[in-house]
């Protein structure tokens, strides 16, 4: 059945960070197209973005560490998409528990489903789940203000492991190792200032079992962890080691080269006196956490380069002393409600962005972009590519989309004031913007990030603003 003549075409999208937000810009640009169908009116889109929180940016305000303001300058991109008059965000709402497949699909004729990986993805070694032993996930989501997340973070131990060699892993390091009061300029929330000014953390040892050519981050933000006055980043030469894969990676790849020169200049420079120590490990497989109540060191083994970039290894292990572990190998998507799911990778499956039920056919109606769609790889702007290729297939499949029995942009309105969702709009983020950087403003900073639930639902929806305990 196709959409009715006489109306827009209704798009949900679940998920308001920044593979969701362009996949609805993308949607408008493609109004030309709509328009010329002879299937849709005057105003052929019309857009629901829904987000879990009651803030939008997804990744950029809960992912990205706060000292990186050059990457959430993408946020001023975001929001003038999401001013366009054909988006309409409502957050606070969680698919799957406030809204469902059904509901969607009664009441827009295609859902796209944008929830990224917010998980940390298992490391099956002994002792990973001791106490002291964290995933970079859950600690990049307190020091980022997440309202769901405890407000404390235990913050004891004097020397650190962090297992991974990618962005995540220099976010987790150089947020560890760095001064607190280094944090001040930026929008660090106070509970999380306080608790990294009380931080014993003296060393902090980042793991990586391959070579230095096989390393994930990114050459700006590898030579940004030199950057503190207060943190030495260490290298050592018998870690500078090279393979035939090595040298093909690093004629091949300009990221790689770059990469690499840092990690070798740094290795045959005198070591500073600069009071906290960041060491860079490589050819180190994590083998074991060490420990009975808590962590009390890290067992690694000696790793080769076995020729082909990989490695195998030597039966030579090293123990570390260190009080606790931090693995940064990877996020995972989460399994969402009534569609399918591939564990392993944590993505929902999928043709050039169609969502594909266990029978290997099209799910109508249902489409994925964004790191639930091809796994958590790549920087944020590889998302734009993704939706796409995504709206792509959305407007292919245009004669054949199921016509929504309630395409009202009202009428899920009247759903979700008759389920008491406390829901928030565009214009409850501006409020709760404005009144975040009136914070920081106070203070001589930029912003400060509330990170209570209520009180961002309170500021959003001009409410009475919840007494803390």
């Amino acid at each position: 059945m196709s959409v009715h003549k006489r109306r827009p075409l209704r798009v949900a999208v679940v998920g308001a960070g920044p593979a969701g937000i362009y996949a609805a810009d993308i949607l408008t640009k493609s109004e030309d197209l709509l328009a010329g169908s002879s299937i849709f009116s005057d105003t052929p889109v019309s857009i629901d973005l829904f987000e879990r929180l009651p803030a939008p940016y997804g990744l950029i305000r809960y992912g990205v560490a706060p000292d990186h303001p050059r990457i959430k300058q993408i946020v001023h991109a975001l929001q003038r998409v999401l001013e366009k008059p054909q988006i309409r965000l409502l957050g606070n709402v969680h698919y799957g528990l406030d809204i469902t497949l059904e509901d969607l699909r009664r009441h827009y004729d295609a859902v796209i489903f944008s929830t990224g990986a917010s998980k940390d993805r298992d490391l099956e070694i002994p002792g990973i789940r001791l106490p002291g032993s964290y995933g970079a996930a859950d600690f990049v989501s307190w020091y980022d203000g997440h309202p769901d997340v405890p407000r404390e973070w235990p913050l004891t131990a004097r020397s650190v492991a962090v297992l991974g060699v990618g962005n995540v892993a220099l976010d987790v390091a150089r947020i560890l190792a760095k001064p607190a009061d280094e944090l001040l300029s930026t929008e660090i929330p106070d509970n999380v200032y306080r608790g990294l000014a009380a931080s014993q953390v003296t060393d902090v040892h980042v793991f990586g079992r391959r070579g230095p050519a096989q390393a994930k981050f990114t050459p700006l933000e590898l030579r940004e962890l030199d950057h503190s006055p207060s943190v030495e980043v260490l290298v050592y030469p018998e870690d500078i080691e090279f393979d035939d894969g090595s040298m093909t990676a690093i004629h091949s790849s300009n990221q790689v080269r770059q990469v690499v020169k840092t990690l070798q200049d740094w290795a045959i420079r005198d070591p500073g006196n600069r009071p906290r120590r960041l060491h860079l490990h490589f050819l180190h497989r994590p083998v074991e956490v060490l420990g009975e109540g808590g962590v009390t060191g890290l067992r690694t083994e000696r790793m080769e380069l076995d020729g082909n970039g990989g490695a195998r290894g030597t039966g030579v292990f090293h123990d570390w002393d260190v009080q606790a572990v931090y693995r940064a190998v990877g996020y995972l998507g989460s399994h969402l409600a009534d569609l399918p799911f591939d564990h392993s990778s944590g993505t929902v499956p999928h043709d050039a962005g169609r969502v594909l039920g266990q029978d290997g056919q099209q799910v109508p109606g249902c489409y994925v972009t964004g790191w639930i769609k091809r796994g958590p790889v790549g920087l944020i702007g590889h998302t734009k590519g993704d939706a796409l290729e995504t709206v792509g297939s959305l407007l292919s499949d245009l004669p054949t989309l199921r016509e929504a029995t309630e395409p009202d942009p009202a009428a899920i309105l009247d759903l979700l004031e008759r389920r008491d969702i406390r829901y928030t709009t565009h214009e409850g983020w501006n409020r709760l913007d404005v009144h975040e950087l009136r914070l920081g403003d106070e203070r001589g900073r930029e912003r400060i990030k509330v990170v209570s639930r209520e009180e961002m639902l309170a500021i959003s929806r001009d409410e009475l603003i919840p007494v803390q305990p």
